[in-house]
């Protein structure tokens, strides 16, 4: 099996684009990313398109008659949140694999308002008003608060998480909102489902980012080592079964499993990380992602926020992009978009929010229901 790299990555600025087709924000992203490392859609062996507003739209062959149809094969994902990275690591084990040499893959979606899981369930016993909420907001709202009864985690820490990411916001040009939110605005805003404020829920937003993949051999051949990133570990994990209370969401035990899978792959531990792109949907997901990740006890989580160890210059940056709390949450494109701000700042090309001497960095995603992708990535030596 070869290794693999990622040659070329972008994504665009995440906004509301009403006037645009998902195939055509989708292919914005893939010519960007195929600019990035110079290459063409001819050099392209296979597409993995992630979206799952229009999974069954067959939306990768939409977005290759935007951009050129060339034959070649087309995979269209759907996996809750972690769509992107999902179709990323179908197109990394292709390449790992030996099928291709050089392949694209693409997340894209475009966003509605309101609340995710708000739809409610079509047949049965209706979860809404019986036995807790189906939407995002309150799950997380009932994870944190589990947490705050166990670690004493306090309203003012989960409300720190969307003042560090929209600071960092304004240092990424890429970002839906660029702007400050102070501690007291954050804690004093619209109350969505407690403890999470407005300030603290991911915007929804449309927004595609892509990434082109390679072949050691192939790339060397290309003369693409020079900015490529080795993909050291690529996981996908769905929920171990385990005796538990099944009327509230598990939104833990799938991220413990594929990070535990993911640092054995890449032969590391989480003290080897230098920094992280996580799934922060909401600023209480970000706090339990810590202890999650490895990158603390559960019950240091708190302090580590406190203490600014996971800000901008601590000692495990998260969420420098602003995370999905201000540069958005786009559910198709999230995964490979996360995957193009580390490989920014393992590139050294992240500017005023770069990560200073940055070698490792991982990427994280949770779709409840479930699925986790993680993905470990090296700056190529």
């Amino acid at each position: 099996m070869t290794d693999a790299y990622i040659v070329g990555v972008d994504m665009i600025k995440f906004g509301r684009f009403p006037d645009k087709t998902v195939p055509q924000i989708g292919a914005q992203a893939a010519l960007m990313a195929l600019d990035d490392c110079g290459l063409s859609i001819q050099h392209m062996q296979a597409l993995y398109c992630g979206n799952l507003g229009q999974a069954s739209g067959m939306v990768g062959q939409r977005l290759l008659q935007e951009i050129g149809q060339t034959g070649m094969p087309v995979v269209n994902v759907a996996n809750a949140c972690a769509t992107g990275a999902t179709a990323f690591r179908e197109a990394w084990a292709s390449v790992k694999a030996g099928l291709y040499d050089v392949v694209l893959a693409v997340g894209v979606e475009q966003m509605g308002k309101g609340l995710l899981g708000g739809g409610g369930a079509k047949t049965g016993i209706p979860k809404e008003g019986l036995i807790g909420s189906g939407t995002m907001p309150a799950v997380f709202a009932e994870a944190g608060m589990e947490h705050a009864r166990h670690y004493g985690t306090t309203f003012e820490q989960f409300a720190k998480v969307s003042v560090k990411n929209h600071h960092h916001s304004t240092l990424n040009p890429k970002a839906m909102y660029q702007i400050e939110t102070p501690l007291e605005e954050v804690m004093n805003a619209e109350m969505i489902s407690y403890p999470n404020t407005k300030l603290m829920c991911s915007v929804n937003v449309d927004g595609s980012a892509a990434a082109v993949i390679c072949s050691e051999k192939k790339a060397r051949e290309l003369g693409l080592m020079d900015r490529a990133i080795k993909v050291r570990a690529s996981v996908l994990a769905s929920d171990p079964w385990q005796e538990r209370d099944l009327v509230m969401p598990d939104v833990n035990s799938c991220t413990q499993k594929a990070a535990k899978e993911a640092y054995e792959m890449a032969g590391l531990g989480p003290e080897d990380i230098d920094l992280i792109e996580l799934h922060d949907c909401f600023a209480t997901a970000e706090i339990l992602h810590y202890g999650n990740l490895g990158i603390c006890k559960q019950e240091d989580a708190g302090r580590m926020i406190d203490d600014g160890e996971v800000a901008l210059g601590g000692r495990i940056p998260v969420n420098v992009s602003g995370g999905l709390l201000s540069k958005g949450h786009p559910l198709g494109a999230t995964g490979i978009a996360n995957i193009y701000e580390v490989s920014t700042h393992l590139r050294n090309e992240a500017g005023s929010r770069q990560v200073e001497g940055a070698k490792i960095g991982l990427t994280h995603v949770i779709g409840l229901g479930s699925a986790c992708a993680i993905h470990v990535l090296e700056r190529a030596q």
